[in-house]
């Protein structure tokens, strides 16, 4: 099928996501392979997004796409209360690599379902009701997981769940260049614990947050808070929910995000990178004190799909590439290369206010003075960013361009050589935001 015939059909016939059908415009691809798109007609575009942070492992692995074929010759699909091969080799495999005392999972369709049902496990294990999260999260677009998310794609579905109390992240306001990490962290815990005594600790079941901050900035939290963190929570009964959807999985060069800060949650919950979205698959993993709790109590969770045995043998395969070519090890290594990119576009671009990067997460921040005031505003655009995104899809090149910053987010397989072609792109389309820079 040509792109024309490709794109229009899809868009008469189907819906799109965060969009008006109208004004969207859908990337056409036929194929893909490695780090790299190709539109019906052959162009090469490389993936500099893991199309939706999520194929971690690059497209098309010979070693899955043959797991995959496999399982469909053996078995396709089993109701959720049986037994099934596959969902016990998954099962051991996880408890091995996923850090800490998370032995048991609870297998989903991606990672709203697995938040969901981290908040379900934590109301019903702990007996309370209140939910904390933070302003600057996305986990999901359920009914429920939109309103533990922060972001402007909430405000539509409200009023929404109840029980949601949302705060403050540890990133400060905008001109507080000069905190140090130990500061953002011990006036955001302070803070935290106010807000924890006016809604009466016992209430609150759990909070969950993104371990590092993905579309809303991709920010690490400062050194000390997540133990510090982790530390609160326990003083208050409250668990701790870690959603490593995006961050976890070998992205921040750890298997987990929550590595990085010596921690190990209560119940986590990822999906995207489990199996490279190869297949639809999202899982919560619950500490042992909490599985014990429910091998005594009933689990008031189902779906039909769950332990779905194509999905499982995929992330089983997934999981085996990743350790087999030392992808997470690849992420942390190419850490550096990715900074100094970064540092040499700040240096060059005045329109570039800052960059950051914890293994091969990544995003740039554009702005248009000298005052660091971005280049489009807090859920808002500028010409120069949209025409950012239109140079970056012409010369080949896919991200998501959102407000005033861009994501630098690929597949942990790809190569130096390959990161380098993609900042090569980027370096050149900063010139039409630099000629919209105030000066």
């Amino acid at each position: 099928m040509e792109t024309r015939e490709m794109v229009d059909l899809c868009k008469r016939h189907t819906m799109y996501t965060w969009a008006a059908g109208d004004s969207v415009s859908p990337l056409p691809v036929a194929r893909a392979a490695g780090v790299y798109l190709y539109t019906p007609e052959g162009k090469r575009i490389l993936d500099f997004n893991s199309q939706l942070m999520s194929v971690l492992i690059g497209h098309s692995h010979p070693k899955v796409v043959a797991a995959m074929k496999a399982q469909i010759d053996e078995l396709i699909f089993a109701y959720p209360q049986s037994a099934t091969a596959v969902r016990a080799r998954l099962g051991k495999l996880l408890a091995e690599v996923i850090p800490g005392d998370i032995n048991t999972f609870f297998f989903t369709l991606g990672g709203a379902e697995a938040n969901e049902n981290a908040i379900r496990a934590a109301r019903l294990y702990t007996g309370r009701f209140k939910i904390l999260s933070r302003y600057r999260s996305y986990h999901g677009a359920t009914n429920l997981t939109l309103q533990l998310t922060g972001d402007p794609r909430r405000w539509p579905s409200e009023p929404g769940a109840p029980g949601i109390i949302r705060v403050m992240d540890p990133e400060p306001y905008r001109f507080s260049f000069g905190n140090t990490d130990a500061e953002k962290t011990a006036a955001n815990l302070t803070y935290l614990e106010e807000i924890i005594q006016y809604e009466n600790p016992k209430d609150i079941a759990a909070m969950i947050i993104e371990t590092v901050t993905g579309t809303n900035g991709i920010l690490a939290p400062p050194a000390g808070y997540l133990q510090g963190l982790k530390a609160l929570l326990e003083k208050h009964g409250i668990l701790l929910i870690c959603d490593e959807v995006m961050a976890g999985m070998g992205r921040t060069g750890k298997m987990m995000a929550y590595e990085h800060g010596g921690i190990v949650p209560d119940i986590v919950t990822m999906a995207k990178g489990l199996t490279s979205s190869y297949f639809p698959l999202g899982a919560m993993g619950v500490s042992d004190a909490i599985a014990a709790h429910f091998r005594k109590n009933v689990f008031w969770g189902g779906l039909t799909y769950n332990s779905h045995p194509l999905g499982l043998a995929t992330a089983e395969a997934v999981i085996k590439v990743m350790l087999e070519e030392k992808l997470v090890e690849n992420a942390a290594r190419l850490e550096g290369v990715m900074r100094r990119e970064m540092d040499a576009l700040q240096a060059k671009h005045p329109s570039v206010a800052a960059g950051r990067v914890i293994g091969l997460f990544g995003m740039i921040d554009v702005q248009k003075n000298s005052r660091h005031e971005p280049m489009a505003p807090y859920n808002g655009s500028h010409p120069a960013m949209d025409k950012l995104g239109k140079f970056f899809r012409d010369e080949g090149l896919f991200t998501f361009v959102r407000w005033g910053s861009f994501t630098c987010v690929p597949p942990l397989c790809i190569t130096e050589d390959e990161l380098r072609e993609g900042f090569a792109i980027i370096d050149r389309g900063l010139e039409i935001c630099d000629a919209a820079y105030e000066g």
